[in-house]
């Protein structure tokens, strides 16, 4: 089993109801792939809770092979969720390891 963990940093907002807002959108996009794409296996996303840290979500998903990993990152419903983060991310970080 292959886990891929990505967290994401955002860009400052003018408000903190609209970071929120913008959160909860991707969040809510992200756990959409699940009825999705089936080669995924589970997702979990959580909005970061941990006002001293940096890093606003956290994504972990979990597949069968790094086959079906980028299968997952080549499907379009994945693609369609990427330009929803990039628009409001200042960096992320990724770590994919075996189970």
């Amino acid at each position: 089993m292959i886990k891929h963990i990505v967290l994401f940093k955002l860009k400052n907002f003018a408000t903190n109801e609209e970071k929120q807002v913008k959160e909860q959108e991707i969040k809510d996009a992200l756990l959409a792939l699940k009825d999705k794409i089936e080669v995924l296996k589970s997702i979990e996303v959580g909005i970061n809770a941990n006002p001293n840290e940096d890093y606003n979500i956290a994504l972990t998903t979990s597949f069968e092979s790094f086959d079906d990993l980028k299968t997952y990152a080549e499907h379009p419903d994945h693609q369609a969720v990427i330009p929803l983060i990039r628009a409001v991310l200042e960096s992320r970080a990724c770590s994919d390891y075996e189970v």
